[in-house]
C-alpha cells in the first residue's frame, strides 16, 4: 500500500531564501501530521553544511517518520559543456545528500527550455545528464525519479520535457533499474494537456508521485501559458488548492496506479494556505488510499 509524505511547498521561501524558518521548525509541524514520512528538498539553506544532514535525519527519525526522497532540480540542457558538468557534479552531491537522510529517490530533471535548444538536443541533453548520473545513484541505492515538472520555484524558464510527447521520448530514451517517473498530475494541466492520457503512458514506470491539486485564481491555462516564459518563479494565476478540491480525478489516477501495481511514496505537495489545509488534504488521501488499496 502507498505511503504517505509531505513537502513544505507554503515555506519555500522561509527554508531556501530568507531563513525565516528552520528545517527543525518544518519537522516539528509535520511530527502532528499523520503521515510517514516528509520529503526534502536539496535547496533548505541548512542543508549546505553537510554536518547538517545526519543530524535532520536523527530529527525526522525521532519523531517516527523518515525522509524517503529527496527533492532537486538539476539542469541539464544548458548548451555549455562546463555548466552541464557542473549539474552532474552537484546531482550526485544530491545523491549523496539523500543516501545520507536515509531516502531511496533523489529527483532529476531535464532543465530549463531555453528559446535556443532544440527539441533533439534538448532530449539528448538531458538523457545524457541523467545517464552520467546514474552508475553512481545505482551505487548507492538511490532510485532517480524524472518529474513531469512544470518549472522549479527559482527557474526563468519552465521545463524542457514539459510537454507529454518531449517527456514520454524521454522515459522511453532511459532503460536503468534505478531510474523511474515521479508523477505529478497537476502539471500535466499546465501543459495544456490530460494527466490521466500521461499516466496511462508512463504507469508501469510510476515509482513515487506528487500529491497536489491545482486551480487557477484568474484567466485560463491559455492565459498562463502564454505568460510563463522568462519570469523567475510560478506564473501568478497559478495556485497549489486543497487536494481533492482541484482539477484532478483521484479516483481515476488511483484506479490506473493500483492496476498497475503501484505502492511508492506519494508526497503531498499544498498546504500554501496554512496547515490546517495541509492536514485536511493528509484526510482526503488517506482515505482515497484506503478506498482504493485497502486497509
Amino acid at each position: 500500500m502507498p505511503q504517505l509524505a509531505a513537502f513544505p511547498k507554503a515555506f519555500m521561501q522561509a527554508l531556501c531564501k530568507d531563513g525565516t524558518m528552520t528545517a527543525s521548525e518544518w519537522i516539528a509541524l509535520a511530527s502532528k501530521l499523520e503521515i510517514a514520512g516528509l520529503e526534502w528538498y536539496a535547496g533548505f539553506l541548512e542543508m549546505a553544511d553537510e554536518r547538517n544532514w545526519s543530524r535532520f535525519r536523527k530529527e525526522v527519525e525521532d519523531t517516527g517518520k523518515v525522509i524517503p526522497m529527496m527533492c532537486c532540480s538539476p539542469d541539464f540542457t544548458n548548451p555549455d559543456p562546463a555548466f552541464r558538468e557542473n549539474e552532474v557534479a552537484k546531482q550526485k552531491r544530491w545523491i549523496d545528500m539523500t543516501q545520507a537522510l536515509g531516502g531511496s529517490y533523489c529527483r532529476v530533471l531535464s532543465g530549463q527550455r531555453r528559446p535556443e535548444v532544440s527539441r533533439e538536443e534538448g532530449v539528448k541533453l538531458a538523457s545524457a545528464g541523467i545517464e552520467a548520473c546514474l552508475p553512481y545513484a545505482q551505487e548507492r541505492g538511490i532510485t532517480l525519479i524524472l518529474e513531469n515538472h512544470y518549472k522549479d520555484d527559482f527557474w526563468e524558464f519552465p521545463e524542457f520535457a514539459q510537454k507529454m510527447e518531449i517527456f514520454c521520448e524521454l522515459v522511453d530514451r532511459i532503460d536503468h533499474p534505478f531510474f523511474g517517473v515521479n508523477y505529478d498530475p497537476s502539471n500535466t494541466f499546465l501543459a495544456g494537456e490530460d494527466p490521466l492520457e500521461l499516466l496511462r503512458r508512463v504507469s508501469s514506470r510510476v515509482v513515487t508521485m506528487h500529491a497536489s491539486d491545482r486551480y487557477l485564481a484568474e484567466g485560463t491555462l491559455e492565459d498562463l501559458w502564454r505568460e510563463e516564459n522568462g519570469a523567475v518563479g510560478y506564473a501568478k494565476r497559478l495556485r497549489h488548492g486543497e487536494i481533492g478540491k482541484g482539477l484532478n480525478d483521484y479516483d481515476a489516477i488511483f484506479t490506473e496506479l493500483r492496476r498497475v501495481g503501484f505502492d511508492g511514496w506519494i508526497s503531498i505537495e499544498d498546504g500554501v494556505e496554512g496547515m490546517d489545509q495541509l492536514e485536511r488534504s493528509v484526510d482526503f488521501l488517506r482515505r482515497k488510499i484506503a478506498q482504493h488499496w485497502g486497509g
